[in-house]
């Protein structure tokens, strides 16, 4: 190649990276049932198209010995030794709301990627894989149900 096709085909790739990396601050927002127990512990990550393990969003409750009952984000998560790096916090109590924001890249809306959230209680049942939200524009603003501790997630995207 000549130089002045590198020179250009240089240029090109440095405008288009930035705009392939740009991102949106997406928000979850999730209400927990009245289900009557201790505080829940929540896992909300990232999957792709194939449903492989991306990155972990938040998890809700401190106490590590309890992730094993977060089990489809454990199992997911495992080999990922900075899951927890930045993005944990105290369990939710029942009745409450939890926000999670996170920096997604713009393409991974509308790719196939989830939203998952995996939920657990002291002393109750586990539900893996509590609420799946597709990470589209579709999905914006549109509750989710939940299956046994989450009345329902609304995911935001500005």
């Amino acid at each position: 190649m000549s130089k002045p096709v590198l020179t250009t085909l240089a240029t090109a790739c440095a405008l288009a990276l930035p705009a392939l990396a740009q991102g949106r601050t997406v928000t979850l927002s999730a209400q927990l049932k009245n289900y009557g127990g201790d505080g829940a512990y929540l896992a909300a990550y990232l999957t792709d198209a194939k449903g492989a393990y991306v990155r972990t969003l938040w998890v809700a409750g401190g106490k590590a010995k309890y992730y094993k009952h977060l089990s489809d984000w454990n199992r997911l998560s495992a080999r990922d030794a900075k899951r927890l790096d930045g993005v944990t916090g105290a369990s939710v109590g029942a009745g409450r709301t939890l926000k999670v924001t996170a920096d997604l890249a713009d393409a991974l809306i509308d790719a196939g990627y989830e939203i998952r959230i995996d939920a657990a209680a002291e002393d109750m049942r586990d539900s893996p894989s509590e609420v799946r939200i597709p990470l589209t524009k579709a999905s914006v603003g549109k509750p989710q149900a939940g299956k046994q501790y989450i009345e329902s997630v609304t995911l935001q995207i500005p």
